[in-house]
């Protein structure tokens, strides 16, 4: 680390531990402090300028760690209008909106707590300034500093702007994902679309399979009424050839002795009438 390097980190340090001060007393800690330091740091602590009542409210709630959630979700809010998912996007605004204004709220709460009671007009500097950060990159980087001297707005960020805004050095925003890992997201999305609709597909393929199963069993049971009913009508039929057959068999063993009969008849009538001949 060279000097610079070196004077920059002590300059910042200093500088995130001046913006904590109330502003009314910024100017004379910030007098005192560079007075106490070595001429070329003085200096540089003599150039911080005194921030706006709203930007040292956001720096409070940035020394809190309360402004994480915010740039964990700018991070998901650019992901999603990088991959044009407009259902993901919407989510995210309400969530973004909800957010903001809640963090907005607690950074008023966190200067009422130091005595200081912030105007509507500060209020509404304060969650410009948290939704530019969860927005923008860059904003975030400028906000987490917890070292702003002015409020800052979503679309109205440039590089001249955020070192104007900043006390002290400005970090470099995080750098947007490779490309690859970009593609690596988007294949990832689209193999979890497929995987939820071959789900979906299985589910209804069960639903069906069931369906058919309960249609499968009724056509069973009914086929095995039939099969039953059938059985038992051969039962039946069996039961009448037999008795057709032992029918069959007493009226051929009549009609044999109504042959003998009609035979001993016919032989009876034709001695009645040789006798009666015989008479005469």
């Amino acid at each position: 680390m060279d000097a610079a390097d070196a004077g920059d980190g002590e300059l910042d340090e200093i500088a995130g531990e001046l913006y904590a001060v109330r502003p009314a007393e910024f100017t004379a800690a910030r007098n005192a402090r560079a007075s106490a330091s070595p001429p070329a740091l003085a200096k540089r602590i003599k150039a911080l300028r005194k921030p706006t009542v709203a930007a040292w409210a956001v720096n409070l709630l940035a020394r809190g760690g309360q402004l994480a959630d915010a740039v964990e979700l700018s991070a998901a809010l650019r992901e999603a209008q990088d991959d044009l998912d407009a259902t993901e996007l919407s989510r995210l605004g309400g969530q973004r909106r909800q957010l903001v204004a809640a963090l907005a709220k607690q950074a008023v709460g966190l200067a009422a707590d130091a005595g200081v009671k912030l105007s509507a007009a500060a209020h509404e500097e304060v969650e410009k300034t948290i939704n530019a950060a969860v927005m923008d990159a860059a904003a975030a980087a400028a906000v987490l500093t917890a070292r702003l001297v002015t409020t800052l707005e979503a679309g109205d960020i440039d590089p001249a702007t955020l070192a104007e805004s900043v006390g002290g050095t400005l970090p470099g925003a995080v750098e947007p994902a490779p490309r690859d890992d970009l593609a690596e997201r988007r294949a990832r999305k689209a193999a979890e679309k497929t995987a939820r609709e071959a789900e979906r597909l299985a589910n209804e393929a069960e639903r069906e399979l069931a369906r058919v199963d309960a249609r499968r069993a009724k056509a069973q049971e009914r086929l095995d009424h039939v099969r039953e009913r059938i059985d038992d009508l051969r039962r039946d039929l069996a039961a009448l050839e037999a008795d057709r057959a032992t029918a069959e068999q007493k009226l051929d063993a009549i009609d044999a002795e109504r042959r003998d009969a009609a035979s001993r008849a016919h032989a009876a009538a034709a001695a009645a009438d040789q006798a009666q001949r015989a008479l005469d």
